[in-house]
């Protein structure tokens, strides 16, 4: 009987958090500048008041722009700002449908 390695278990990872926002900034490259909103109830008053929490996101493609609406998922530490990711485009935003509209007035026009 030859001795057996004992198995080493495999590091349990956590879920790591998602969220949903919209794309603010699209200036730098390979990062977003993504908005999340959330309404709190007043401390005093009750009246849901609405706050928004700014996060830089990394999209190695650069296929995001302003107004799309995406879902973030929290990594390690990318640069001095970036601890979110780009995971997907939930919604496109107005600027690709306003930018449509425009070639279109134009052709039409000639």
């Amino acid at each position: 009987m030859s001795p057996q390695s004992p198995e080493t278990p495999e590091p349990v990872r956590t879920r790591r958090k998602t969220e949903i926002g919209i794309v603010t900034s699209d200036k730098m490259d390979k990062t977003r500048r993504v908005e999340l909103e959330r309404l709190v109830p007043h401390p005093k008053y009750g009246k849901f008041q609405k706050r928004r929490t700014v996060c830089h996101a990394h999209d190695e493609t650069n296929q995001t722009h302003v107004g799309d609406i995406v879902e973030i998922m929290e990594t390690r530490p990318l640069s001095k700002l970036k601890r979110w990711r780009v995971v997907r485009i939930v919604r496109v935003g107005a600027q690709q449908a306003l930018a449509g509209e425009g070639e279109a007035a134009t052709t039409a026009k000639a």
